[in-house]
């Protein structure tokens, strides 16, 4: 009897470590990655200045975006800080930041429910993404490590390089790093996160002799998939994460410059 509950736990702390090493590799290697799509009306976003004026979606009537709309207005001077150290305009920040909340709070129904609603406030995560902007690790990391290679696509110029350092008493900067960007009472650090990775985006494409400054769908489309996915070459795709909002997909980088482009927040965010 002894001998057959022995090899019963054997097998079942086998399996736990079975599925525990194939949940981490699922996650190193992006097999739990949401499926994107290719948003076929991106002519709508690719314009110099496309105009949304008096445009109204389906996210907009949503719940959902009034929670955002409210949390945003309390965080405003923190994305403008952020966006200014930068050098980024906020509602660029702001347009990745609408359609990540949004994807969040659609996705999450449970976690929406018991507390963002309740509370008004935006969603941080801090399981494999990070943050109210939902940046992975592995985006953090090289956004940090860009700052000093001045050999590198993504370099942005001495002034920027100190402005992700750590404290010089740091001894474990993994654990800084997750403690910084998942604080829920100050997004600071993530913003910041976010509109460095767009600067240097910014700065690899037009460095490639495609520009794509101020093209808000490929920008954010490009935020979303990271930078292992960043391929610069003249006729960039907007796409993304699928987003569904009142029966209605929305890919993330189009969804993005739908916000940009409207006229919701313009007295806080201005284009």
């Amino acid at each position: 009897m002894l001998k057959k509950i022995f090899t019963i736990l054997v097998y079942i702390f086998a399996a736990i470590g079975f599925f525990l090493v194939a949940g981490y590799a699922a996650v190193r290697f992006g097999f739990t990655n949401e499926s994107g799509i290719i948003d076929r009306q991106r002519e709508t976003f690719l314009g110099a200045s496309p105009s949304l004026s008096g445009f109204t979606g389906a996210w907009q009537e949503s719940e959902e975006w009034a929670v955002i709309e409210s949390a945003l207005r309390k965080d405003a001077q923190t994305v403008r800080r952020a966006a200014a150290d930068a050098g980024v305009p906020a509602r660029l920040i702001v347009a990745s930041l609408v359609s990540e909340q949004l994807r969040l709070f659609f996705t999450e129904r449970e976690a929406y429910k018991r507390f963002f609603y309740p509370l008004k406030i935006l969603g941080p995560q801090s399981q494999f993404s990070w943050g109210v902007m939902g940046m992975k690790e592995e985006t953090a990391i090289p956004v940090e490590l860009h700052l000093k290679d001045s050999a590198s696509v993504f370099y942005l110029g001495p002034a920027y390089e100190n402005l992700l350092d750590f404290p010089a008493t740091t001894t474990d900067s993994k654990t800084a790093r997750f403690v910084r960007m998942t604080d829920q009472y100050n997004h600071y650090w993530s913003y910041l996160y976010a509109g460095l990775f767009m600067k240097q985006i910014e700065a690899q494409w037009r460095t490639a002799g495609f520009p794509i400054d101020g093209n808000v769908a490929v920008i954010s489309t490009l935020y979303n998939i990271g930078f292992e996915r960043s391929v610069p070459k003249a006729d960039p795709q907007v796409g993304g994460a699928a987003i569904t909002i009142g029966g209605k997909t929305y890919s993330f980088g189009g969804l993005a410059a739908e916000f940009y482009y409207s006229d919701i927040l313009l007295d806080v965010f201005p284009r």
